[in-house]
């Protein structure tokens, strides 16, 4: 997913969530309670990816970062 499909995404979702914290505001429901976490869940995952998107878009992939600190390193070492 490209980082704007996820933040569009997220906000889907966090609509979705705000709906169903004003349903539950009218009386206690186990079963939007359990949805509202079920969304919640999935949110931290969302924000997760689109940090992990963002980072892989400004520094590359992360086998390509691994592979230059290992370089980074051996050219350190033989210095």
């Amino acid at each position: 997913m490209t980082p704007d499909q996820i933040h569009n995404e997220i906000e889907r979702i966090s609509e979705e969530r705000q709906d169903l914290w004003h349903t539950l505001s009218g009386g206690l429901d186990p079963a939007v309670k359990e949805e509202i976490a079920e969304l919640d869940a999935r949110l931290q995952e969302l924000w997760q990816a689109l940090r992990m998107e963002k980072a892989r878009l400004r520094f590359g992939e992360r086998e390509d970062i691994v592979r230059r600190a290992r370089a980074e390193e051996r050219l350190e070492r033989a210095a």
